[in-house]
């Protein structure tokens, strides 16, 4: 329906609805830096073993996949965290009082829902600040959003955490939090890990909160079978990250002579993703002017997802100056959430 054929009604709800809407795109923003854009694919593929950003699964279609992945009966990791959340959103809004929301990661913003309600239940303003690199979903997400939170406020930034975190201005309300929910911290290897939690201490003031979702260490059969669907989602949400190459860099990849392989590291407590080669082949990325031979066997790291020990993250947040205010986890210990506070 366009705002010409709509009713008045309708223009001034749309009206309302852009209003309360702000979108910062922050990939435009950044001025160039001494990395140019690919650098990094470039370094990754030129390694041994060789290894790819999972930034690169998020363009419009890897968002819409994972969203698929969330929904599979192999994927616990989601309904368990909703379930968590849909038991404790209440008592968070409680402890932190009005407070703005930042998620980073936010993607079609399902389970921040169960967090509006709770707060708005209080009788709490709600004003949310969604972080994605996928400029597309985060637009739409927005916008479904507002029309079902009539008082809500949502800024959206569209960019890297890293870029996202260096630009917040102090909040609007009293008091604010960062999500960062979904088990995306077990992506960051240690050291990333290590910097990433110092720039979420960078980013908030003292007294603000972090809610943390993590991953928990839990039996191989059920790790490997939640990255191993039947249906082949995650398969085809890995192999994606060549379309996206191809497309963003002027590849010409193909998805066909590559396959999709992930198992459980029990020494180091992680999943690890691969793409595998399914011949000897070489592989060109044009506007990177680059050449990537490949053996019949060798493999792209493209991911990594960290199962955690709960004391041990407790400990980690402790050591970048948070005190952990109370944690939540699921009936089999599948999964933790752990609201804590800069202090």
């Amino acid at each position: 329906m366009t705002f010409s054929k709509a009713t008045s009604a309708s223009v001034g709800y749309s009206k309302s609805v852009e209003n309360r809407l702000k979108i910062q795109y922050l990939q435009q923003l950044t001025p160039k830096v001494a990395s140019p854009p690919g650098s990094d694919v470039v370094k990754g593929l030129t390694d041994n073993p060789k290894y790819l950003s999972p930034r690169y699964f998020y363009d419009d279609r890897g968002s819409e996949l994972f969203e698929e992945i969330c929904e599979l009966p192999e994927y616990y990791v989601t309904r368990t965290e909703t379930s968590i959340l849909q038991n404790c959103a209440e008592e968070i809004a409680d402890i932190t009082g009005a407070c703005e929301l930042i998620e980073l990661g936010s993607g079609s913003s399902t389970k921040t829902r169960i967090l509006l309600d709770a707060y708005h239940k209080l009788g709490y303003p709600l004003r949310y600040l969604p972080i994605d690199v996928s400029a597309g979903i985060l637009e739409a997400s927005a916008r479904q959003l507002l029309v079902d939170y009539p008082t809500l406020q949502v800024h959206a930034l569209a960019g890297t955490y890293e870029q996202a975190l260096g630009q917040l201005q102090p909040s609007e309300l009293p008091n604010r939090m960062i999500g960062f929910i979904g088990s995306t911290l077990g992506n960051l290897n240690p050291q990333k890990c290590d910097d990433f939690l110092s720039q979420i201490t960078a980013a908030l003031q003292l007294g603000e909160y972090f809610l943390l979702g993590v991953d928990l260490q839990k039996p191989q059969d059920i790790l490997e079978a939640a990255y191993n669907d039947s249906a082949g989602v995650t398969a085809a949400f890995n192999l994606n990250v060549l379309n996206h190459l191809n497309r963003r860099f002027d590849g010409n990849f193909d998805v066909n002579k590559f396959e999709h392989w992930a198992f459980y590291n029990e020494i180091k407590h992680q999943i690890e993703m691969h793409l595998r080669s399914l011949e000897a082949q070489t592989v060109e990325l044009r506007s990177l002017n680059l050449k990537v031979n490949f053996e019949k066997g060798e493999t792209i790291n493209t991911e990594i997802s960290r199962k955690f020990d709960i004391n041990d993250i407790q400990e980690l947040l402790k050591n970048k100056g948070f005190v952990p205010q109370k944690v939540w986890t699921d009936d089999n210990q599948w999964f933790g959430l752990i609201l804590s506070k800069l202090s």
